[in-house]
């Protein structure tokens, strides 16, 4: 169950991860309006491909909105970046290989024995304050409510 809500300001956190090496959430939220940490169980399986592609053909209309795309999940460096060379993913992903950062968030979920993360997604503001979750995500169409979404929030905040 997802343990933050929206208004929560987030804890700061490292890992590693594919385009920053030693990564800092602070330092992305530092440098952009608003951070999509988006968590998904597994590189390669259908609806985490989906979703990638996702935010892959949306990611420059939502670079002009000032958001960065952060996809977190369980698996390690290598897959994430076997994946995103496959998929031609420009925006970083984060390895959570403990799942202390799902933990954190409240969506880390163990099947089969395996840790994984849930699929739910974070905007957060350049605060670090979180303003949208999203926690029933159809891969498919995902990217474009993210989309919907801070184009209403941005209008409705001018």
């Amino acid at each position: 169950m997802v343990k933050l809500k929206e208004g929560d300001k987030i804890e700061n956190f490292e890992a590693e991860s594919i385009k920053r090496g030693k990564f800092k959430i602070y330092d992305v939220i530092s440098e952009n309006k608003f951070t999509i940490l988006y968590f998904y169980p597994r590189d390669f399986t259908s609806g985490c491909t989906n979703e990638a592609i996702g935010f892959k053909d949306y990611y420059e209309k939502l670079k002009e909105l000032g958001a960065e795309v952060i996809g977190i999940s369980t698996d390690d460096l290598e897959t994430h970046k076997s994946f995103a060379k496959k998929l031609k993913i420009d925006f970083d992903l984060i390895s959570d290989k403990e799942g202390k950062i799902s933990e954190m968030f409240g969506v880390l979920r163990k099947v089969f024995g395996k840790i994984s993360a849930q699929r739910v997604t974070f905007i957060i503001d350049k605060e670090g304050k979180i303003i949208k979750i999203f926690k029933k995500v159809d891969p498919k169409n995902h990217a474009k409510e993210v989309l919907e979404f801070l184009e209403s929030y941005i209008k409705t905040s001018e």
